[in-house]
């Protein structure tokens, strides 16, 4: 009897302690949610560039209305920002990035110069009022008194992305293969250099650039790369490629970098078309410099934005897709 006693306290001692050391289904860790997407915005006219505002809204671009537009996150509400600026007159430019310093507004405006028959200048606008502006720097201008290396057809270029950097801008040009630097001053000088790679987004920490490269045409998964670079380094790092078409590339949250995939380019296509519909991607940058794919399928996207722990993505139809759920354990490239 009293062997059975003390069995009888052990296995009661062991019931205990498992139920100490066994968390209970409440108190478990939550599975991870998989990324989802949804239709945020439509409608838009001609847009391409976004950014993240001051207020923590999202301001989109669009050529075609010249005027940037401000959305709610979370409602999808659009209230113009700003209209006025120079149209689009090709099939792609007016308006093409807004980006701020501090709480004033800066839109990168591209193609609207005489070289293609238009009349307005090829530069940063700094937004003064609802409908007023005034240019801060003269890309075009610089384009014409010194043109790159690679061979182009379009005088002016054709910039793409904005983005603040030491007190001025970074500002790519897919067609000249270079990055500008930009000062609130105006002065336009040449930051980097490439052969024909085709620089579009970028993306920013302390000195650090992170650019996006589509590649040249046909735009091959192999040359669609993610590299970086800082103000004296003497090459590029790779950080990831193997996706086509690249447009975009944003940090997120536990600062994983993500990429933007415009997707798979046309049999046929030629320099300045877009991807084919529905092929494109968001990646996210793995620490091997591979990508990871977080969901696919996307029609035509120009532009990433991170908000804690969703994305937001601008297409060349209109809209704006809301992918919830973006972030796993952050194990992507730390700056």
């Amino acid at each position: 009897m009293r062997f059975e006693r003390k069995l009888l306290k052990l296995l009661l001692f062991a019931a205990a302690l498992i139920a100490i050391i066994t968390p209970s289904a409440a108190s478990a860790a939550p599975p991870v949610e998989e990324p989802s997407a949804s239709l945020l915005v439509r409608g838009l006219q001609g847009a391409v560039g976004s950014t993240v505002g001051p207020d923590g809204a999202l301001y989109v671009t669009e050529g075609l209305a010249g005027r940037v537009s401000r959305v709610d996150p979370e409602t999808g509400e659009i209230t113009t920002f700003a209209s006025g600026l120079p149209p689009r007159i090709a099939r792609l430019g007016g308006a093409m990035d807004v980006a701020f310093i501090g709480h004033t507004a800066y839109v990168l405006v591209t193609l609207v110069g005489s070289d293609i028959g238009g009349i307005a200048t090829v530069g940063i606008y700094r937004v003064d009022g609802p409908d007023t502006f005034t240019v801060i720097a003269d890309i075009g201008a610089f384009a014409l008194q010194n043109p790159p290396q690679t061979p182009f057809g379009v005088p002016t270029g054709v910039q793409f992305a904005l983005e603040p950097y030491r007190h001025g801008f970074l500002v790519t040009d897919g067609h000249h293969n270079r990055v500008l630097r930009v000062t609130l001053d105006g002065e336009v000088t040449e930051f980097r250099a490439f052969d024909n790679i085709v620089p579009t987004g970028l993306a920013v920490s302390g000195n650090t650039v992170y650019m996006a490269q589509a590649g040249p045409v046909p735009h091959l998964p192999q040359n669609g790369k993610v590299v970086s670079f800082g103000p004296r380094s003497p090459s590029v790092t790779e950080q990831g490629s193997g996706a086509p078409l690249l447009v975009d590339v944003e940090f997120g949250r536990g600062r994983t970098l993500y990429a933007l995939s415009q997707g798979d380019f046309p049999i046929d296509g030629i320099d300045g078309f877009p991807a084919l519909p529905n092929t494109g991607a968001l990646v996210e940058v793995n620490r091997d410099g591979t990508f990871t794919v977080i969901i696919e399928g996307l029609n035509q996207p120009t532009s990433l934005e991170v908000i804690k722990n969703t994305a937001y993505v601008v297409n060349l139809a209109g809209e704006i897709w809301k992918i919830d759920n973006v972030s796993g354990p952050p194990f992507g490239v730390a700056p």
